[in-house]
């Protein structure tokens, strides 16, 4: 499943509705307390009749024990059993225990059969079986199939499923569900007269509940088949509503190349004879894994040059892979329990991220990834809600679908990958997944499973590398050069920072990629891979006659952070010179971050900040001067570190020092090296629109060009946004001009933004990007726009997307957000407050903004904690919100 989070996004199922609140401290479910299921479910059969406001659900469930002594315990969630019939006979022996159905059963297998009623129509948490728009779709990851159906409900019990569905034809024309369609017909009209059809589907392959699906609706696809490396064809539909179809065909193109780049990658082949995605616009998350029918978000499958921007469309061919690499890292081996969830999320997202990679820029890639990472991990790591990716205990599982899980999980096994391959001659980080999938398939399996058959497999010795799955915290990674004779000596010491939980912390294996330049040839002799595994350690390099210039984990090749005092001249090169293109990014980076963070400190004196300034615009020239350089690489370089990057460097940060620091820097370089700013945009305006990477580069650094000016000179770069906005045939300049003006105080904001809404009235995606644009402005009347856009006719709390559009937007703009009056911080908690009993999920996603307390000043701190204690008191809670925000007090 991918996290609808991870760019910058009603009445109650009645059933749900009047279930009792939740306890005031749900129950803590432990790792160490997993035991094996009491009873298998080999089959289950369910057969449902379809209507949006009530729809039947019969479930028929082969069950054979496992344990002895125990009853059959199936989970429910808001639901109630109209009919609980054993062997076909009526049964007497079930109870109720809280949400749970309890059969007494003698022997060792029976079939179990439970009829349930549900109303789509009022399900607002979107999970189970739900309606969007007339449609019917369900999401069951990771507990909603027992809002569906009474079953086990665990990752662990794995079946064979097949699904009888039968409803109105006129409003459910397209039936789907997992695996092969094995029968369709005609059915008698039902009481209203309306004509009916049916449909059956086989899924041969076991698969826990959490991979079940069922879609519904009014539908047309765009259809492809892809042959697999075996020679059989795979017949592949993208299902969305009418009149979208023309905006499914890159989808559709990512779907293919990523079944042929695992093939390629991975040797993995697909197993059924037919693939489904179908497009939703009311979806928690990002997408779903379905076995053989992924059901996604709307934003990551539909796209075209007018609707989607350079950015969508790598978001589309980026999630579109991840669902589908799911199929083996994920479907075929499943988690045991939810503990394990980065075994297929964290192996998962490298998948995603190396098949991005190869389909484009890698460089580029890798630089986004790690952009992500210490946006969203690197925060979540040095917070209260720090967890390892595999964590020891929950309250509700819904809240660990994190950047932890998700995005350092990969970087973990990046790392396995890299101490496996560095100079081998041979991808043996390949012969260890290769082992893992023939040695667990068709099992639910454990993260030490993964890691011993990488270790089997690879020939590593990884006994202190699982610690990266058992300790949270960035490690921080302290480099020290001395130079002696012809002997360069690199000094490391590592310390892992304490954590919520976790009090004592061991050194951890850290593999860093290392090379040593010379200053006078900007060369150096070849890159190394040195493993730091104990607090301290020291390593030698012979034949450097002159003291060289380190360039440290090239290839973000550990997820740390590193203090190497490099100085600013060591930088300078660097940034100009080193031939890794992350390292120079670093370079780059750290010259600013440091620059920065003294700043808005107050720790530079005149002639430090004027030093300063021009050591960066002399870096920041000598990436716009470099004809060697291609336009991508050459926008992620003009990036300037984010605001909420720079406030993780400071113990307690001030937003306000760091919006003015940053801003006045971006500023004086646009006024420094203004002539350069408006030649690139003239430059970049002349190259004609195509998907291609140069031309997407041109529209990368179009943007960042109009960034500084609107910093530095913003009248030109007023009347630059406005013409490009005219001008624009496509979403990438039309978004990047109309980021520009919300921005400035210029009149032509207002006309564009009003012509933008009218001219993709109805486009649900576009409007969410109206809103984010002006939420996330630079204006400084940011936070009094988004109080009123709350009010906006187009705006909902219904819909999950329109909810992150604007508020998640808000929450990432810190000079708004952190507004010194504290209306911000309000204005979040009344979100969540508001959208808790609707969309409990969605509303708990906001609670990390505010749970970042303790790194801003005192006295803002103080109205996040208590806007935090205001939604502690509020009482019935969901689980999801309540967990979050007693950890964010804790």
């Amino acid at each position: 499943m991918d996290i609808a989070s991870r760019p910058s996004e009603p009445a109650e199922n009645t059933a749900v509705a009047n279930a009792a609140p939740p306890p005031a401290a749900p129950a803590v479910i432990r790792r160490e307390d997993y035991t094996p299921p009491a009873w298998l479910v080999p089959e289950v059969s369910l057969d449902f009749a379809l209507g949006v406001d009530g729809t039947r659900v019969v479930s028929d469930l082969l069950v054979r024990r496992n344990a002895p002594g125990q009853p059959l315990r199936l989970s429910g969630d808001g639901i109630a059993a109209r009919e609980v019939l054993v062997d076909g006979r009526p049964s007497n022996h079930w109870r109720m225990e809280g949400a749970d159905l309890v059969i007494d059963l003698e022997g060792d297998e029976h079939r179990v059969s439970i009829e349930t009623a549900l109303n789509p129509a009022a399900n607002s948490q979107l999970m189970g079986l739900y309606a969007s728009n007339g449609m019917l779709c369900t999401q069951c990851e990771a507990e909603g199939f027992r809002r569906i159906t009474f079953h086990p409900d665990r990752p662990d019990v794995l079946s064979v499923y097949r699904v009888r569905m039968a409803g109105p034809k006129a409003d459910f024309p397209i039936l789907l569900s997992n695996g092969n369609c094995v029968a369709s017909g005609e059915g008698p009209p039902n009481e209203n007269g309306e004509d009916t059809h049916w449909a059956e589907w086989h899924d041969p392959w076991p698969k826990p509940s959490y991979l079940f699906a069922l879609v519904a609706g009014d539908l047309v696809a765009t259809s492809d088949s892809f042959t697999t490396m075996n020679g059989r064809k795979v017949d592949l539909n993208i299902w969305v509503r009418p009149g979208d179809e023309s905006r499914t065909h890159h989808a559709m193109r990512s779907l293919i190349n990523s079944m042929k780049w695992d093939e390629e990658a991975f040797g993995r082949e697909y197993d059924l004879d037919l693939f489904n995605i179908v497009a939703v616009s009311d979806f928690n998350m990002g997408a779903m894994e379905n076995k053989g029918l992924n059901v996604f978000n709307t934003r990551y499958v539909l796209a075209d040059p007018e609707t989607a921007t350079d950015g969508d469309y790598d978001a589309v061919e980026g999630v579109i892979g991840h669902e589908y690499f799911h199929n083996w890292s994920g479907n075929r081996i499943t988690c045991r329990d939810w503990f394990q969830l980065s075994l297929k999320e964290g192996f998962t997202v490298l998948r995603d991220q190396m098949f991005s990679a190869a389909m484009g820029s890698e460089p580029v890639k890798r630089i986004e990834d790690v952009r992500v990472l210490r946006a969203a991990q690197f925060p979540e790591d040095s917070g209260p809600l720090a967890h390892p990716i595999r964590p020891d205990s929950y309250q509700e599982i819904s809240n660990f679908y994190t950047a932890t899980v998700y995005n350092k999980g990969a970087e973990v096994i990046r790392m396995m990958r890299s101490m496996a391959n560095f100079g081998a001659g041979a991808d043996r980080f390949r012969k260890g997944t290769d082992l893992y999938f023939d040695r667990h398939d068709g099992e639910a399996a454990t993260c030490e499973d993964f890691v011993k058959a990488i270790e089997d497999g690879a020939g590593l010795d990884l006994t202190r590398f699982r610690l990266w799955y058992s300790q949270a915290g960035t490690p921080r990674v302290t480099a020290r050069l001395a130079h002696e004779g012809d002997v360069a000596t690199l000094h490391l010491t590592q310390e892992v920072p304490l954590t919520p939980g976790q009090a004592s912390k061991q050194p951890m294996p850290i593999p860093l990629r290392l090379a040593l330049f010379d200053r006078a040839s900007g060369k150096h002799g070849g890159e190394q891979l040195v493993v730091l595994d104990q607090a301290e350690a020291s390593f030698t390099f012979p034949g450097h006659a002159e003291a060289p210039v380190l360039s440290l984990n090239r290839g973000f090749s550990a997820p740390v952070a590193i203090d190497a005092a490099t100085s600013q001249e060591d930088l300078v090169f660097l940034a100009a010179h080193d031939d890794d293109p992350f390292a120079r990014y670093e370079a780059l980076q750290s010259l600013i971050v440091r620059h920065l963070v003294a700043a808005a400190a107050e720790e530079l004196s005149d002639d430090e900040r004027f030093t300063g300034r021009h050591a960066i615009a002399s870096a920041i020239a000598a990436v716009l001067d470099d004809t060697a350089l291609d336009d991508l690489m050459r926008g992620e370089l003009l990036i300037l570190p984010g605001e909420g990057y720079l406030a993780e460097q400071f113990a307690q940060a001030d937003p306000t020092a760091i919006r003015r620091e940053r801003e006045g820097l971006k500023g004086w370089l646009a006024q420094a090296l203004l002539a350069r700013f408006t030649a690139l945009h003239d430059r970049a305006s002349a190259v004609p629109f195509s998907l291609e990477a140069a031309a997407r580069g041109a529209r990368k650094v179009k943007t960042q060009a109009l960034v500084y000016l609107a910093a530095g000179a913003p009248e030109e770069a007023a009347r630059r946004a406005a013409a490009q906005y005219d001008a624009a045939d496509n979403m990438t300049d039309r978004q990047g001009a109309l980021m520009t003006l919300c921005g400035l105080d210029t009149p032509g904001r207002a006309e564009k933004l009003a012509d933008f809404h009218a001219r993709y009235a109805g486009n649900a995606l576009v409007i969410d990007k109206w809103f984010s644009l002006q939420a996330g402005s630079l204006h400084g009347d940011a936070l009094a726009h988004v109080k009123a856009l709350a009010d906006h006719p187009d705006f909902t709390l219904g819909n999950p997307n329109r909810v992150r559009s604007l508020y998640m937007a808000f929450a990432a703009n810190p000079a708004a957000f952190h507004d010194p009056s504290g209306e911000g911080y309000r204005i979040i908690a009344d979100l969540i407050l508001a959208l808790d009993p609707i969309n409990a999920q969605t509303a708990a996603r906001f609670v990390p903004s505010l749970g970042r307390w303790r790194r801003i000043e005192p006295a803002r701190a103080a109205m996040m904690r208590a806007e935090l204690e205001r939604i502690a008191a509020a009482p019935s809670l969901s689980r999801d919100t309540f967990e979050q925000v007693t950890r964010s007090l804790g």
